[in-house]
């Protein structure tokens, strides 16, 4: 992080207009917009989480672009977070799995930056879903540290409500 850089908090990020996220204080943008097969896969991974869980009967729910306000200095928006709870307004609480869908120019965000708040805030399953490659990574939480516990594009069982997500058919 470069020193001269301003800090922000949650109430300044509140008066921004535009797609923006706050970590530790700084300011960062989320333009240009997702492209067309980004967004694609982000509808047919909420349907199919959505369909999973309601078959399972359990609470809860995925949720597509829903800034997760962790603190007054990082507010982030997954591309797609599940909450076990019900989601009024916006989330102050850590949802139980984070995909975010990469894209080669902003990789390293995803893979280091966003990779090391979500371990450190406790999220248990962490997906990056790769369109280009048409596969996933899946992290476990484990003793507080990502394991990779999983990478394809495939089936894969989750033990949050005994649900099963088959990736290969998000990608087609």
């Amino acid at each position: 992080m470069v020193a001269n850089l301003p800090k922000y908090t949650y109430d300044d990020y509140r008066q921004w207009k535009g797609d923006w996220e706050l970590i530790d204080g700084s300011a960062v943008s989320m333009a240009p917009s997702p492209f067309g097969k980004h967004q694609r896969l982000l509808g047919r991974l909420t349907a199919k989480f959505n369909q999973e869980l309601e078959k399972s009967d359990c609470e809860c729910e995925a949720y597509p672009e829903l800034d997760w306000i962790i603190d007054t200095s990082n507010v982030l928006r997954p591309d797609l977070a599940i909450y076990c709870e019900k989601i009024e307004e916006y989330p102050k609480t850590t949802p139980k799995i984070i995909v975010e869908i990469i894209s080669p120019s902003k990789a390293i965000n995803y893979e280091e930056i966003k990779f090391k708040i979500y371990e450190k805030e406790g999220v248990e399953y962490y997906i990056l879903a790769y369109p280009e490659f048409k596969k996933v990574r899946i992290f476990k939480l484990t003793q507080r540290k990502y394991k990779k516990i999983y990478e394809g594009s495939g089936k894969f069982k989750f033990t949050i409500c005994d649900i099963e997500i088959d990736f290969g058919l998000a990608f087609k």
